[in-house]
């Protein structure tokens, strides 16, 4: 068989409705991963109307449709990438936590493939120069969920845990597969976690004024008394 008619025919074999449904028919995976993605939508959303036109805003959209793309393929039963995607999520919201105040660097990255910047230099930034970052994120515990968080999924996402969501090792054969989709919507939630006490930890109360206040009860919930005091934000 021809290699193009061999993959049609294996993408023809998978029942891809069969496995969005499936997965649409999990309640509790389907709920959570539909509040992950609701949570980005609002922070993306707040982020925007109070800083329209910053160069950076890019990485915020990539932030939201990535977390989309999680949850469409979780439903088509394609776990690993699903892990990708999230870590995009993530990422994402640091490199927007830096450039949003660094617009000549911000051109530099799109100009030249040379400059880069990573997890560990964003973190050692916000530690040196964002007022009151390193009490906020010992708070929150944001660094001691990030590196672990971060560390877990690139071993997915690179194969170094052999076998870990990889799936059927047939293209044909993909469909859904409970434990795994519980894991990827878990993981999820986990990221969208750190994603939250990314910004709270390093610019969330430069535009907190402009915050709805249902989605300060959102993005506070479930923090300790103590923790908001140390935050500064209110809750309504």
């Amino acid at each position: 068989m021809m290699p193009t008619k061999a993959l049609a025919s294996a993408l023809s074999a998978v029942d891809w409705n069969s496995n969005a449904n499936e997965f649409l028919a999990d309640a509790l995976t389907c709920e959570k991963i539909a509040s992950c993605n609701m949570s980005l939508a609002l922070w993306a959303h707040q982020i925007e109307l109070e800083e329209a036109g910053n160069p950076a805003l890019s990485f915020l959209r990539e932030m939201q449709i990535s977390g989309q793309h999680v949850a469409a393929l979780c439903a088509l039963a394609l776990y690993k990438p699903a892990a990708a995607s999230m870590r995009t999520v993530v990422e994402s919201c640091l490199y927007y936590s830096y450039f949003r105040t660094h617009p000549s660097e911000l051109a530099t990255l799109v100009r030249s493939s040379k400059y880069f910047t990573d997890k560990y230099s964003i973190l050692e930034y916000h530690k040196e120069h964002t007022p009151k970052f390193s009490e906020r994120q010992q708070a929150l515990g944001l660094i001691s969920l990030l590196n672990p968080w971060y560390s877990e999924v690139s071993a997915i996402v690179h194969g170094q845990i052999p076998g870990s969501w990889t799936g059927p090792t047939e293209l044909a054969k993909t469909k859904q597969e409970a434990s795994a989709r519980s894991k990827t919507a878990d993981m999820f939630d986990r990221g969208v976690q750190i994603v939250n006490f990314t910004i709270l930890s390093t610019f969330a109360d430069e535009i907190w004024h402009a915050v709805s206040p249902a989605s300060k009860g959102l993005f506070l919930k479930g923090l300790s008394g103590p923790q908001k005091t140390l935050l500064g934000l209110d809750g309504a």
